[in-house]
């Protein structure tokens, strides 16, 4: 078993029962203590649990405290996996994407065809990793001339969700130019609009927010209400905002879902079977307003920066 893996199940442990012992998590994952305390120690360095005399305890819940990317990508996954196939309806060929760092855009990622033609550029490492890899060579794939998705990684400094920040990020920035911008946030809020825990991530978000033609949320429900450390936007600046059902039925009852629509012109909501006790109540949501059914021929990333990879 990898050290990634066995440190997704003790998070998992440790959400499950708040405290874990190391002879507990030895006996369970097969593996001796010493290895067990290495990988708290990595975990605890990470900021997703603190380390305490024979085992480990949950970190509180903080406005400043930014979750890791592999402690966040195990919640909620019926959610976020929903809430990316909605998404990519609003896709059409050709497009520039600017896609931020989260793991429902990493979900959104997995999902991105490679015969569309599509540029993305990203701050994030998981989403770049997420997108369709080279075709073997030898393999017809008529609709692009490389068969796959052109990719610009942007750099910078690491944060805990594993997106790229910084003045680096900033510079590359500078000069780019895309259609839909898909973006993750911390939290959604109708007085504080779209947050993040991390400044440095706030700043890049409202850089690709300014750099793009129609910003595209991707929230699940759990982060309405949520308030980050830093502002990236507020709602208005919102095109399209897509959660789950279940913002319909939590502390806030329909008025959430009702106060959303009333500033954000398109939000769309979507099923969950985890949720089928609580049928949707109003109107489907509309088709997007605005979208056009073609991109615009002349909206591309320029080609002379260095790719990540040529998907």
């Amino acid at each position: 078993m990898l050290a990634a893996q066995r440190q997704h199940l003790i998070l998992q442990e440790l959400e499950a029962q708040g405290t874990v012992r190391v002879a507990a998590l030895s006996a369970f994952l097969g593996v001796s203590e010493m290895t067990v305390r290495r990988d708290i120690d990595g975990l605890h360095a990470d900021g997703l649990l603190l380390r305490v005399h024979g085992g480990a305890t949950r970190t509180g819940t903080f406005g400043a405290v930014e979750p890791a990317f592999l402690s966040k990508a195990s919640q909620e996954t019926e959610a976020k996996r929903a809430i990316a196939a909605e998404a990519l309806k609003l896709v059409r060929p050709d497009m520039t994407l600017l896609i931020s760092g989260g793991t429902t855009t990493y979900e959104f990622a997995r999902l991105l065809p490679r015969n569309l033609g599509l540029t993305v550029a990203t701050n994030s490492i998981m989403v770049a990793n997420a997108l369709p890899g080279p075709v073997p060579s030898g393999t017809a794939w008529p609709a692009t001339e490389d068969g796959g998705i052109r990719t610009l990684v942007l750099g910078g400094q690491r944060t805990p969700s594993e997106a790229l920040v910084g003045p680096v990020t900033m510079h590359a920035m500078e000069h780019l130019h895309a259609d839909l911008c898909f973006m993750g946030v911390h939290g959604i809020d109708p007085q504080a609009g779209i947050t993040s825990p991390n400044l440095l991530e706030a700043e890049v978000n409202a850089a690709m927010i300014a750099a793009s033609g129609t910003l595209v949320v991707l929230a699940d429900a759990t982060k309405y209400g949520l308030v980050g450390l830093a502002g990236i936007a507020p709602l208005s600046a919102v095109h399209t905002l897509v959660t789950d059902a279940r913002i319909r039925t939590g502390r806030e009852g329909p008025a959430a879902a009702r106060l959303l629509r009333e500033t954000i012109r398109d939000v769309r909501i979507v099923p969950l079977s985890s949720s089928a006790g609580h049928p949707p109540r109003g109107a489907p949501p509309e088709p997007a307003a605005g979208f056009p059914a073609h991109p615009p021929a002349d909206r591309s990333l320029p080609v002379t920066a260095t790719k990540g990879h040529d998907a």
